[in-house]
């Protein structure tokens, strides 16, 4: 499954001394995945087998093909292996395997057939490009930027291997050369709504906000169904303190997909700015029901209340933030605070030492103002 779709070679030799019964059945059923009914094209190759069976390696890897656009990916691995059994040298057979595995998530076992197919085949772009992805689910970056740079080589138009690439530099923290590889799937894709949006985050990362904004923009026109866009233009106003803007992107992203976290979670920062605090509370509260442990949604909850005065309604929000990040530095300062204004003076300035001690320095000056 080169790029997502496997490229079948069919050998018609392969049928000489055969039946032909079996090969119209074979026949037949490529024609029928070349107009992609998979389902149809799976009851010929059961034919093909039938006939010929087990002997013809190509026809278990035709209905693998067809499985797994059918989604069957079980299926699809097993006839995988029956393709390879019979032909230990298909490097095809082993590349719609690794694709199968990588759709189960089992990456390791993704990567042994990529790396197969590589012994089979060194120049075999996709392979390099495809383990690479999966290199990068496993966390090994510098494996994943290996195989991506390697793909690169072989084929120096391979968008893909460019939107990957600039993945990898972006969880490194390179944003300039990942906006540069954005730049050139773009180049290559103009169309390429991923990119755009990627690109657009990792302009952000720079503060480049207006270039964000247009690459956020482009996205959405390209798709209007793109919430990620909708959530990262949201984030642009709101840096630039447009909060109803930010709140209207917002709410397309959540229409888009309702169970996006942290839009709820940017969204009730974005009410708070506008005083609108049930709003806000409502947000932070949806955002912990879809993620229990949303340490952050608790102490945006723990603000408004401490906003409204609700102290001690407060101190049992912040109280939860920091059972479930206990380096949460402003949570203990807001929480020491917050145990101030109740006349809790030793438990509250023990709050704010241990946010001083997590790298909040204002705590300190809080301390001498109020722990004398």
């Amino acid at each position: 499954m080169k790029n997502i779709i496997i490229i079948i070679v069919i050998l018609f030799t392969t049928f000489i001394g055969y039946s032909q019964s079996a090969e119209s059945y074979y026949n037949s059923g490529v024609n029928k995945e070349h107009q992609k009914d998979y389902a149809a094209a799976i009851m010929d190759f059961n034919k093909t087998i039938e006939i010929l069976n087990p002997i013809f390696a190509n026809a278990y890897f035709s209905r693998g093909y067809a499985k797994a656009h059918l989604k069957d990916y079980i299926g699809s691995i097993v006839d995988f292996n029956k393709s390879i059994e019979l032909n230990p040298a298909f490097a095809d057979a082993f590349f719609g395997r690794g694709y199968a595995k990588e759709q189960l998530k089992n990456y390791i076992g993704a990567i042994a057939d990529y790396s197969k197919v590589i012994e089979l085949n060194p120049t075999d772009a996709d392979a390099y490009n495809n383990r690479g992805n999966d290199k990068e689910h496993l966390s090994d970056y510098k494996g994943s930027f290996a195989d991506y740079n390697r793909a690169i080589e072989l084929n120096p138009i391979f968008t893909e291997a460019y939107f990957g690439r600039g993945i990898i530099k972006a969880h490194l923290e390179d944003y300039k050369g990942a906006i540069a590889d954005y730049s050139r799937a773009i180049e290559l894709n103009p169309k390429y709504v991923d990119a755009y949006y990627n690109r657009g985050n990792d302009k952000e990362h720079l503060n480049d906000y207006s270039g964000a904004f247009a690459d956020y923009n482009k996205a959405i026109e390209l798709n209007p169904m793109c919430a990620e866009a909708y959530f990262g233009r949201g984030n642009i106003k709101a840096h630039l303190e447009d909060y109803k803007g930010a709140i209207q992107d917002l709410n397309k992203s959540i229409e888009l997909n309702p169970t996006d976290i942290k839009a709820y979670y940017n969204r009730g920062n974005d009410k708070k700015h506008l005083n609108d605090y049930n709003g806000s509370l409502a947000d932070y509260n949806k955002a912990i029901e879809l993620n229990p442990i949303f340490a952050e949604a608790y102490f945006g909850k723990g603000n408004i209340k401490a906003h409204l005065q609700e102290y001690k309604r407060a101190i049992e929000d912040f109280n939860k933030a920091i059972e479930l990040n206990a380096t949460f530095a402003e949570a203990y300062y807001n929480r020491g605070l917050s145990k101030l204004l109740l006349n809790q003076k030793e438990s509250g300035c023990l709050d704010l030492k241990r946010a001083g001690e997590l790298g909040m320095d204002q705590s300190y000056d809080a301390i001498k103002n109020k722990c004398k």
